[in-house]
């Protein structure tokens, strides 16, 4: 009925200015709306930066969890604490510190001396904080034990082939090595190893959370391990020796912003008592706890540090997947999908007009799009990190909108494309403006298309946020990385789970709108 009305319309040679007041009203209530239920919603987002809060960070392996939730649980009777969990690897969460994003968290006398310092040899850790100071960050409050690198292979491999050391490894060009991503990355790992021992195999990158399985399932011979590792003695492997002394020490400390002891004198003072307390026998339990008997970080570290030994037992998936965190992270899930996608929609249905209008610029559009479809998410997270200065929700947003505008764009190029010619002639007969037609016709005749573009926008962008948690924005994706670090199947699943159920709703919502809008035609 919209068709004809326009038409009746323009032939009284009426105006209805009174419909612009009405859009604008609508945007502006709309708007005000949004902060409301946002502010309801996420009230954490809302009243962000309020609170002077103590962040500390983690990478993304058991230890760094475990000593981050010591660190918090010391912290938190003195000030308030937030965690930014499983940040990455070392350049991601060392960017983060820098940038302030995080304020402290657990780091390695050798990474810091040469991945992040870039020396060649062991350095003084007065040195070491010299050099950091023109950044504003000090190293300090050695925790009390070594985790250094090392390689490892199966205990059956080792008796048939007699390998002791790092040097025999030379000799068997055939071996097959599942390294980290990391290692094979770092200035301490792979190449320069390989250079040192003469090695010349080509080893495939493996997570380090699942590097124990391949290797006990035959799928590689040598993987790099964290001396500290509980699954060492589980898996009964052969730590080969480092006979060339390679590896440095890798001696456990803070790594923390010096402005810390300023903001949090108390939690600051408390921390200190975490000096030299932490024995290697004393970390290779926790991550037993945590790893193999399946235990909660809070739960292992509570334990640790009042000394009681009591953990609670291993949780169910139902446990895992309806613990206290679901809430939390569901909020965080639907607010960076909401976001990005609305984003999104309000950029890329403009481009897609654009592109279906001026047929010169339409190639050049749609190659801009799906080009950034192809980037790898974590490589587009790791680039928008420097380039932001911050970690979390931000680039989170940003790198889902990139994504978000391919299907939306297209498909509004189609949907407009798809308009019969026919009332495209008939609206300029009657002497419509561009800028009526498209409003009146076109866009209403191509909302379907439009719509579909959004669904498929939206229903992506749920499984994309699963990799805002390697950045620490939270969401589903929070529970995948800690499964995959701890190889915790029940966790993997407490994270796809309700991010499938979220996917299943969404495209249920959009398909009630479809109908109701077929309805209404």
């Amino acid at each position: 009925m919209l068709f004809p009305n326009i038409v009746k319309m323009q032939i009284a040679g009426r105006r209805v200015p009174s419909r612009r007041r009405s859009l604008i009203i609508a945007v502006v209530v709309a708007a005000f709306g949004m902060q409301a239920i946002i502010g309801a919603l996420f009230p954490v987002y809302a009243n962000a930066g309020a609170i002077d809060t103590l962040r500390i960070g983690s990478k993304r392996f058991t230890e760094s969890y475990l000593l981050s939730e010591i660190v918090a649980q010391t912290a938190s009777p003195f000030v308030d604490v937030e965690q930014k969990r499983g940040l990455g690897n070392t350049a991601i969460v060392f960017e983060a510190l820098k940038s302030g994003s995080i304020d402290i968290y657990p780091e390695y006398l050798g990474t810091i001396d040469l991945e992040l310092l870039k020396h060649n040899g062991s350095t003084s850790l007065e040195q070491i904080n010299r050099e950091l100071a023109p950044l504003g960050l000090g190293a300090g409050i050695r925790l009390g034990f070594n985790n250094t690198y090392a390689l490892a292979m199966r205990a059956a491999d080792n008796k048939r082939g007699g390998f002791h050391n790092l040097t025999e490894l030379a000799q068997h060009p055939d071996l097959r090595f599942g390294l980290s991503h990391e290692f094979l990355g770092r200035a301490d790992g792979w190449q320069g190893l390989a250079r040192r021992y003469g090695l010349m195999q080509s080893p495939i990158g493996v997570d380090h959370g699942i590097a124990y399985q391949a290797l006990a399932n035959s799928q590689v011979d040598v993987i790099d391990i964290y001396s500290t590792d509980a699954k060492i003695s589980q898996y009964g492997l052969t730590v080969l020796t480092d006979d060339a002394g390679y590896f440095p020490r890798y001696d456990a400390v803070l790594l923390y912003r010096v402005d810390i002891a300023q903001r949090f004198p108390q939690a600051w003072q408390a921390l200190q008592r975490l000096q030299g307390r932490i024995t290697e026998s004393d970390m290779v339990a926790m991550n037993a706890a945590a790893e193999l008997d399946g235990k909660s970080f809070s739960a292992v570290a509570r334990a640790y540090l009042t000394h009681t030994g009591n953990v609670a037992r291993r949780s169910s998936l139902w446990n895992k997947l309806f613990d206290d965190n679901l809430w939390r992270l569901t909020r965080q899930h639907i607010l960076l999908v909401l976001l990005s996608v609305c984003a999104a929609a309000l950029f890329g249905i403009p481009l897609g007009i654009v592109a279906a209008y001026f047929s010169h610029l339409r190639q050049a559009v749609m190659a801009l799009v799906g080009l950034l479809q192809t980037i790898p998410s974590l490589a587009l997270l790791a680039m928008l990190i420097p380039l932001l200065g911050t970690i979390g929700t931000i680039p989170a947003l940003i790198a889902l909108f990139l994504y978000a505008l391919l299907p939306i764009v297209r498909n509004t190029c189609t949907g407009i494309e798809q308009v019969p010619t026919e009332l495209r002639l008939a609206a300029m007969a009657l002497g419509l403006r561009p800028c009526d037609r498209l409003r009146f016709i076109v866009l209403p005749l191509a909302l379907p298309v439009i719509l579909t573009g959004l669904k498929t926008a939206a229903v992506m962008s749920v499984g994309t946020a699963t990799i805002a948690a390697f950045i620490g924005a939270g969401g589903y994706g929070e529970r995948i990385a800690t499964g995959l670090a701890l190889s915790d199947n029940d966790l993997l699943l407490a994270g796809a789970i309700p991010a499938a159920v979220l996917a299943l709703v969404t495209q249920f919502l959009f398909e009630a709108a479809e109908r109701l809008l077929q309805r209404s035609r």
